[in-house]
């Protein structure tokens, strides 16, 4: 079976089982500018062409790392199917019209935090970001927020897609996809 086709029907049933208020939560692991491994968790906005997308400011640790290394890793855990997916790829960013239409999609506050403010920069106090951004706001009114430049997003395409299912007797069903010229070689991985 092609990996994406398995990815999309784990995705849809575990959607279908689970209420989840951010269903395409993903940890995104890169390499550190110090060496160090770094972890966080993105949104994953949609599987297209093979690669995953993943979008957000490239002033952010997470930008600055994904601009150092051409590779990444995305790990999903789906609660309600007990199923785990490992994907690990080279990167590479989405073009300036994807990101306007992935920026377009966005609510109109997550559209003005990424427009005003340096994701991860220090802060004086919560109570003063909080001001900052009633400020913008009332500022702002009702006018379009165009896609600011710094903003953006990567393909994620996979080289490697592990597949696991959890069982309650710990034999656990793990199956690695990994990518072979223009097929994918699938091994079955002891729990």
């Amino acid at each position: 079976m092609n990996p994406h086709l398995l990815f999309d029907q784990w995705f849809a049933e575990e959607k279908a089982l689970n209420n989840l208020k951010l269903p395409a939560a993903c940890c995104l692991s890169t390499i550190g500018l110090d060496g160090y491994p770094n972890a966080r968790f993105v949104s994953l906005k949609e599987v297209t062409d093979g690669s995953f997308i993943i979008t957000g400011p490239w002033g952010s640790r997470k930008g600055r790392e994904i601009e150092n290394s051409t590779t990444a890793a995305l790990s999903f855990w789906w609660t309600a199917t007990e199923r785990q997916v490992r994907i690990q790829g080279d990167v590479s960013k989405i073009s300036e019209s994807q990101a306007e239409l992935y920026f377009s999609q966005r609510n109109r506050d997550s559209q003005i935090v990424s427009t005003v403010f340096e994701q991860g920069k220090e802060v004086e106090s919560i109570a003063h970001l909080q001001e900052y951004f009633e400020e913008q706001k009332r500022t702002l009114g009702s006018e379009e927020i165009k896609h600011p430049e710094h903003w953006g997003g990567i393909n994620i395409k996979p080289i490697r897609i592990e597949f696991m299912e959890f069982k309650k007797s710990r034999l656990h069903e793990r199956k690695l996809y990994t990518q072979a010229g223009e097929k994918w070689e699938m091994t079955i991985l002891q729990p």
